[in-house]
């Protein structure tokens, strides 16, 4: 596959940097010199994180959990665009670019950043999304316009649906568990993050993952038209 002179698209999309480096790099690489990605149906993921979003516009931030500083969520489901990432000291072509769920405006002039996720999953850990939400902050510090921010908090608020509610068919629920899981600002680890990923976006294509469902099934096909 021959690599094209300028990458389809330069703008880092912050949940690429939790799952893109976890599964295939190849994907990657592929997602951003070619703008060719999987199809995907996800189709009650939309619905339930805008039930999320609007349960939570305007809530007092220590609600949510009381170690959080004093503040309201103000903001929810607005795109952000960081200035170019820099490396080392030399700026790359490359930016952050994408929506996060809710913001905080904290009395102190901070604000704080939650992602929602509704899951079950043992996988929903601080450290297994920080990057991803380092992300959304450092294009919150130093946006490509307007005027900077300081992320003071950052967290993950998980809803986990355990039982059903009601006997009514046609008023029938569910019920969630809810938590919130504090995630520590580690700058340092998302540079380091961030530098693989562009490193491993200005090299040559990589191997497929030996776990890409998308690679190992795009092989497998492949061969049936030699056959």
């Amino acid at each position: 596959m021959k690599k094209p002179v300028k990458p389809a698209r330069e703008n880092i999309s912050p949940s690429d940097l939790t799952f893109g480096l976890s599964t295939c790099k190849r994907c990657l690489w592929v997602k951003y010199w070619y703008k060719v990605t999987s199809p995907m149906v996800m189709p009650l993921v939309g619905t339930l994180s805008r039930l999320q979003e609007e349960y939570f516009q305007g809530a007092d931030m220590p609600t949510i959990d009381p170690g959080l500083r004093a503040g309201k969520v103000t903001k929810w489901s607005e795109f952000v665009k960081s200035a170019p990432i820099v490396i080392d000291g030399a700026q790359t072509r490359w930016r952050i670019l994408g929506k996060y769920d809710l913001l905080s405006s904290n009395e102190d002039g901070t604000v704080g950043l939650i992602d929602c996720k509704v899951s079950e999953s043992e996988r929903d850990s601080g450290a297994f999304y920080s990057p991803q939400l380092e992300a959304y902050a450092y294009a919150l510090e130093k946006p490509l316009t307007g005027k900077a921010v300081e992320v003071a908090s950052m967290g993950l608020l998980v809803w986990k649906p355990t039982h059903t509610m009601g006997n009514n068919p046609d008023n029938a629920g569910f019920g969630i568990y809810q938590k919130y899981i504090s995630v520590p600002r580690n700058q340092a680890e998302f540079i380091s993050v961030i530098s693989q990923f562009i490193d491993v976006l200005e090299g040559e294509i990589p191997e497929a993952g030996p776990t890409c469902e998308t690679c190992n099934f795009l092989t497998a096909r492949n061969a049936l038209d030699l056959l």
